[in-house]
């Protein structure tokens, strides 16, 4: 007889993959890292695979890099170079979580709607929304004043 888990693992889990996720991985994904530069190779195909992937990701990183050029041009000092830093990097890595969220809760539900599924999708969105909102906003009082002295306005 089958135990409570077992039957849950077998129904419940999909037996297959996504097409775009089969192409991204490889069956060492799936290993535990035994060293440190698996770690980083993990990591990076995480990256990679956010790249290729999620819209919204390349969006985001487009945009950092916009912002950090404008804070180049516009000589801003260290201190708000690092507060630009610190916030595109927080809306990435939310949106690295969103997509890592997401792709958990596929796992476990299969194609199926449940309603707790949508509010763990629905939050982990909302979250990077909060940080790009929050984001846009700190970009704009540090890079706003310069620009306008720079323009001459």
């Amino acid at each position: 007889m089958r135990s409570k888990t077992a039957k849950l693992q077998s129904e419940d889990v999909p037996t297959s993959l996504p097409h775009e996720v089969k192409t991204a991985t490889s069956e060492s994904a799936w290993k535990v890292a035994g060293n440190l530069p698996a770690s980083f190779r993990y990591a990076a195909h995480g990256i990679v695979y956010s790249l290729l992937s999620q819209r919204n990701f390349r969006i985001h990183l487009f945009m950092g890099a916009l912002v950090f050029g404008m804070a180049i041009w516009l000589k801003l000092s260290i201190n708000h170079l690092s507060v630009l830093v610190l916030t595109v990097t927080a809306v990435l890595v939310l949106e690295l979580l969103n997509t890592a969220i997401e792709a958990v809760v596929d796992l476990a539900i299969g194609r199926r709607y449940h309603p707790l599924a949508r509010i763990a999708k629905d939050c982990s969105a909302a979250s990077v929304l909060v940080a790009s909102i929050s984001s846009v906003i700190i970009a704009s009082l540090l890079l706003l004043p310069p620009l306008l002295i720079q323009l001459g306005m």
